[in-house]
C-alpha cells in the first residue's frame, strides 16, 4: 500500500498529491500537523518536513525526492494513461525543474510561508490573531510573482512551455492553498486564472476541491471549475 503523510494546505503536499493521482496511484492520505513536531512524525522523517511518501518498507521525504520517483517510475499500472509531465529534451527539462523550483523556494518562502504561519499556526496554535504587517509583505510578494507567472504565460500556453508539466502542477498547488484562504486577486490576473481554470479542470486536480480546514470557509469559487 501506498501512503502519503501531508497536511491539507501544505502545497508541497498537494503538489505530491496530484503527481500521485496523474499517475494512477490510489495513495492512503495521512494528515500530519506540521507545527506540532511529533515524535513519532519524526522516527520516520527526522527532518520534519512534509510530504512523506511511504511504501515497501521505504520512506521518501520531502517533494524533491517524491517527484523525482514518481517521474522516473511512471504510471502505476500499465492500464493507466497518464500525460508526460516531463520533457524528454534535457534544456526543456531544466526549465521545468527551475519553474518547480522556483515555486517550492522562492515563492514558498515569500508568499506561503508568511501565510500559512499568519493564517493557519498563528490562530489554531498560538490563539493569536494575524499580524496584518506579515499578511502585508506576503500580498506584495504574491504580486510580484504573479506578475512574473503572466509574462510567462503571455509567451507560453502553460508555464512550462506547449505542453502542461510538472511545473503547472507545482505552480498550481501552491496557488491553491492561497484560494482557499481567499487570497487570490483573480481579477488582476486574468491570464494566469485562465491557465489556472484549465489546471483546475484537469481530474487529478478534484480530490484538492473537496479539501476542508475545520474553522476556514473557502470563497464559493474554489470549487467552481468556470470561475
Amino acid at each position: 500500500m501506498v501512503q502519503l503523510i501531508h497536511y491539507t494546505l501544505c502545497p508541497l503536499s498537494r503538489t505530491a498529491r496530484l503527481l500521485l493521482a496523474e499517475y494512477g496511484y490510489d495513495a492512503a492520505l495521512a494528515e500530519e500537523k506540521p507545527w506540532e513536531w511529533r515524535p513519532e512524525f519524526l522516527s520516520v522523517n527526522p527532518g520534519g518536513n512534509l510530504p512523506v511518501l511511504l511504501f515497501e518498507n521505504t520512506a521518501l521525504c520531502g517533494i524533491t525526492p517524491i517527484t523525482e520517483y514518481l517521474l522516473e517510475s511512471g504510471p502505476a499500472t500499465p492500464a493507466v494513461t497518464s500525460v508526460e509531465l516531463m520533457p524528454e529534451e534535457l534544456i526543456a527539462r531544466a526549465e521545468i525543474r527551475r519553474l518547480s523550483d522556483w515555486f517550492h523556494d522562492k515563492f514558498h518562502d515569500e508568499v506561503w510561508s508568511y501565510m500559512s504561519y499568519e493564517r493557519l499556526e498563528n490562530p489554531f496554535v498560538h490563539r493569536l490573531p494575524p499580524n496584518p504587517e506579515a499578511i502585508r509583505v506576503a500580498m506584495a510578494n504574491l504580486r510580484n510573482h504573479l506578475f512574473y507567472l503572466s509574462r510567462l504565460l503571455e509567451e507560453r500556453y502553460w508555464v512550462g512551455g506547449e505542453y502542461i508539466s510538472v511545473a503547472d502542477l507545482t505552480a498550481a498547488a501552491h496557488i491553491s492553498c492561497l484560494d482557499y484562504l481567499g487570497d487570490m486577486p483573480w481579477e488582476k490576473v486574468p491570464i494566469v486564472k485562465n491557465w489556472y481554470a484549465r489546471v483546475k479542470s484537469r481530474p487529478s486536480f478534484r480530490q484538492l476541491l473537496h479539501d476542508t480546514i475545520p474553522s476556514i470557509v473557502p470563497p464559493a469559487h474554489y470549487t467552481d471549475l468556470d470561475f
